[in-house]
């Protein structure tokens, strides 16, 4: 009698360190979480830092060639130098 007391409660022991193992707090899905959080944020970061690369790449350019400069004034800003014409062509639908 005695003995299956102790079988029932060791059973039972070990069930709920299993839980605690497989789903409790620390436990392996928790930490299967955490390491597809920490791999998106990985990608995200790397992502970020080829952005930065390009962004740095760009105002070097900005900053020590007058000619990309002036493409990009034209471009963005719609500038022309003085005594020029600005035609804009409007594709028709």
């Amino acid at each position: 009698m005695i003995t299956k007391i102790l079988s029932g409660l060791l059973i039972l022991l070990i069930v709920t360190l299993q839980y605690r193992v497989w789903y409790g707090e620390g436990g392996t899905k928790q930490i299967e979480d955490f390491s597809r959080k920490i791999e998106q944020q990985r990608q995200q970061n790397d992502e970020l830092i080829s952005q930065i690369k390009k962004l740095k790449i760009e105002i070097n350019l900005l900053r020590n060639k007058p000619e990309v400069l002036e493409e990009k004034a034209r471009e963005q800003l719609g500038l022309v130098k003085k005594d020029e014409i600005f035609y804009r062509v409007i594709p028709s639908e």
